[in-house]
């Protein structure tokens, strides 16, 4: 087992770990956080990623031990039903929620994007979702959301 220090929300844990485990499963399993979803644990779906450190990464990728002093943004640190977020509120009247399970990880790989880049380019919404795969909404109200969100400033 080890110790491993992080800041998640905004709320500062020390986890007792195994060091094999993932920091998907720490979320889920340690903190509660049933937001991030494990959709592939393979990398290639986009349905755990959280924003590490200020990059989106796919938390079934990282283990526990290297999110030791990170900075963790879920989706729950995100907006709730009371105050979303520009981004969530964007994709809920585009109407870019359908089942749900991508919707965490689209949300904050747009909301990523828009931190830095707060009028990207059709180009650049498309690079920055490519991680994230959604079976039911053909992407289309995905993108108008992402603008939606930049054009009323995030």
């Amino acid at each position: 087992m080890m110790v491993i220090e992080c800041i998640v929300n905004d709320k500062k844990y020390v986890l007792e770990v195994d060091p094999q485990e993932r920091l998907l499963d720490v979320l889920r399993n340690h903190l509660g956080l049933l937001g991030t979803k494990e959709g592939c644990g393979e990398g290639e779906c986009g349905a755990c990623t959280v924003i590490l450190d200020g990059k989106t990464v796919n938390s079934c990728l990282v283990l526990a031990g290297q999110a030791h002093n990170s900075v963790i943004t879920t989706i729950e640190g995100v907006g709730n039903r009371q105050s979303p977020h520009p981004v969530q509120k964007a994709f809920v009247e585009v109407g870019a929620v359908q089942c749900g399970f991508c919707t965490p990880g689209m949300v904050l790989s747009a909301k990523n994007l828009l931190d830095k880049n707060p009028h990207p380019s059709d180009e650049e919404i498309g690079v920055a979702l490519s991680g994230n795969l959604c079976r039911c909404t053909g992407y289309d109200k995905i993108l108008r959301a992402v603008k939606l969100a930049a054009e009323e400033g995030k």
